[in-house]
C-alpha cells in the first residue's frame, strides 16, 4: 500500500525499524532502540494524523485501499441478495443494492460501487451512476417500503454520469424524483458516507433520518477541483478550493447536515478496514433500534423538518 505524500516520513520510520529488526533478530543490544524508535513513531504518527489539511484528508478519502460499498456488503452484511436492473432500460453497475441481515437485522441495503482496478472501475463507471442507477435505487427503496424494512444507503461517489447519454435519459429528473420519494418513504432511513459525497449524485440516494459521515469522507455539493477551475480557472488550486467549501465532517456536523461522525482508524480507514465497518454496522444497528420505535407519522415529519432545517443562517444587522 503506497503512503500518502504527508505519510512519507512515517514510512521512513516504519522501514528503518523493520531494517534493524530483521538485521539485529538475536540482538538484544538493539532492543532498547528499536523501542525509542517505535515510541518516537507513535508520537510522530499523533502529529501529523492531528494537522492534516482538508485537501489531506481529501486524499485519504480517495485512497485505493478506503473500504468500498463491497466491502461493507462482505465484512458487515450477515446474509445479501443482490437485486439488479431499474426495470427500464438496464443494470447500472455503480449501484449495488439487494436485501441484507446486518447483525440480525433485516433491511434493504443500497450503495455507491467505484470499483477497485481498472477492469471493476470501468465495469462500475468509477462509481458515476448513470439514471438507471437512481431508478434501480429507488425500485429498491419502494420494496423497502412494501416490506417494512429499514432501509440503508451508503455514499461514494465524484458525482452522478456527466455523459450527454446520461442527460438523454433524464439525470436530472431521476435525482429529482429520487428526493422527492425519498422524504415521504414510510420507512427508516439510514445514510452512511464513508468516501466521497460529491453534488447530486450523493444527494440521489442521501435523504435519510439519520446520517453519519465518516471522519476523513467529504460531502460536498462540487468536487475541489471542479470548484478551483470555475472559481481561479485553475484546477491545481483544488487545496485552497477545499479549504473554502468547509465539505469536512465537522463542519457539516456544525452545521446540521450531517448527525454523528464515525471515527476512522489513527491515518484513516484504508489502515484498518475491519474497524472501520465495525464502526459503520455499530451506528447502522444502533440507529436502526431507534428509528423502529418511532410512528410513521412522527418519522416523516421529523425527516421534514431535518431537511427543511438545513440552510438557516444568521445574517448581521445592517
Amino acid at each position: 500500500m503506497d503512503p500518502l505524500p504527508h505519510e512519507k516520513q512515517i514510512e521512513e520510520y516504519v522501514k528503518t525499524i523493520e531494517h534493524l529488526k530483521k538485521q539485529n533478530q538475536d540482538n538484544p543490544l538493539f532492543t532498547s532502540e528499536i523501542k525509542q524508535l517505535q515510541q518516537k513513531l507513535e508520537k510522530l504518527k499523533y502529529k501529523v494524523y492531528s494537522e492534516l489539511t482538508p485537501w489531506q484528508r481529501i486524499m485519504i478519502c480517495r485512497h485505493p485501499a478506503r473500504p468500498h460499498t463491497i466491502d461493507y456488503v462482505r465484512l458487515m452484511c450477515e446474509s445479501f441478495l443482490e437485486l439488479h436492473g431499474d426495470r427500464t432500460y438496464q443494470d447500472d453497475q455503480a449501484i449495488i443494492g439487494g436485501l441484507a441481515t446486518i447483525q440480525g437485522i433485516k433491511c434493504v441495503l443500497i450503495g455507491q460501487e467505484k470499483g477497485f482496478d481498472t477492469e471493476s472501475r470501468m465495469k462500475r463507471n468509477f462509481g458515476m451512476p448513470n439514471p438507471e442507477g437512481y431508478r434501480k435505487a429507488l425500485r429498491l427503496m419502494k420494496l423497502a417500503e412494501k416490506f417494512h424494512l429499514p432501509l440503508v444507503t451508503l455514499i461514494d461517489t465524484p458525482g452522478a454520469f456527466p455523459g450527454l447519454e446520461a442527460e438523454e435519459r433524464g439525470q436530472g429528473w431521476a435525482i429529482a424524483n429520487n428526493l422527492r420519494e425519498m422524504t415521504r418513504l414510510s420507512t427508516p432511513i439510514i445514510v452512511v458516507l464513508i468516501g466521497e459525497g460529491c453534488s447530486g449524485g450523493a444527494l440521489g440516494i442521501g435523504i435519510g433520518d439519520t446520517i453519519g459521515m465518516l471522519e476523513h469522507a467529504y460531502y460536498s455539493v462540487i468536487s475541489p477541483e471542479g470548484c478551483a477551475s470555475i472559481l481561479w480557472k485553475d484546477p491545481k488550486k483544488n487545496s485552497e478550493a477545499a479549504s473554502a467549501l468547509k465539505l469536512n465532517s465537522e463542519y457539516l456536523l456544525k452545521m446540521n447536515i450531517i448527525d454523528t461522525i464515525i471515527k476512522e482508524p489513527l491515518g484513516g480507514a484504508h489502515h484498518n478496514p475491519e474497524e472501520t465497518v465495525n464502526e459503520v454496522r455499530k451506528f447502522i444497528v444502533e440507529q436502526a433500534e431507534v428509528l423502529k420505535k418511532l410512528p410513521v407519522d412522527l418519522l416523516l415529519e421529523q425527516r421534514y423538518w431535518k431537511f427543511r432545517r438545513m440552510g438557516e443562517f444568521l445574517g448581521g444587522s445592517t
